[in-house]
């Protein structure tokens, strides 16, 4: 299912401190350059129209939050929908998302990663541009704390299952985890808009959760 059309910002409402380029982006990495109080920080790949990001910044005060959007219109949509919920938790990155894990990020200094329903890019020869890509799950691995998580959600079942043995093949990611599907409270109680839209059509979404290894989990370990 393709995007639908955006609703007009409130030409009124400044949301500029929510919205970020990677020019703007610390370097060497510095969270609290962006967020006012330290706190575990979890990102999310593609924020589109930043449901996601608002909804678990709302829920979760205690961490900080970072969208990371290509497409300019749904950054500044998502930066816009931060800033009228005036939270200081959460911001939104206007740019490439591989390349802020590539050469901004550092290692070990997220608690999460979120990538929910990424363009499947359907033709074969397409596929390379894929997010979850040998390269990305290089820096996946990388930045994760001990015990860190990666969330991937789809509604494709070719990608899911082939990321799942990508994960498995080129990673030590342990998973995948079940994860459940929650009945929603209200009309917008979704993970992201494209959920909403999938299990309103009555489609499958697939899901599927993976975390780093701790120093509990390399002692249970049998000696080979």
């Amino acid at each position: 299912m393709g995007r639908r059309a955006l609703r007009k910002i409130d030409p009124a409402l400044d949301y500029a401190p929510w919205l970020k380029t990677l020019e703007d982006l610390p370097v060497p990495w510095d969270a609290g350059a962006l967020f006012p109080a330290s706190a575990p920080l979890e990102v999310e790949m593609g924020s589109g129209k930043g449901l996601f990001l608002a909804g678990a910044a709302q829920a979760n005060p205690d961490r900080n939050f970072l969208g990371i959007e290509l497409a300019k219109k749904y950054a500044h949509f998502a930066a816009a929908r931060l800033g009228k919920l005036d939270l200081a938790n959460a911001r939104m990155v206007q740019g490439d998302g591989l390349r802020v894990f590539r050469e901004i990020l550092p290692a070990s200094s997220l608690a999460a990663i979120h990538v929910y329903f990424p363009d499947p890019w359907w033709k074969a020869r397409h596929r390379r541009r894929r997010v979850l890509n040998e390269a990305f799950l290089v820096d996946v691995e990388r930045t994760l704390v001990p015990g860190g998580s990666l969330h991937f959600w789809t509604d494709v079942e070719e990608y899911f299952t082939t990321s799942l043995e990508l994960i498995r093949e080129q990673t030590k990611l342990i998973g995948p985890l079940a994860v459940a599907e929650a009945a929603p409270a209200h009309d917008l109680d979704y993970r992201t808009h494209f959920e909403r839209r999938t299990r309103l059509h009555g489609q499958p979404v697939y899901r599927a959760e993976f975390r780093t290894a701790t120093a509990s989990d390399e002692g249970n370990v049998a000696p080979a």
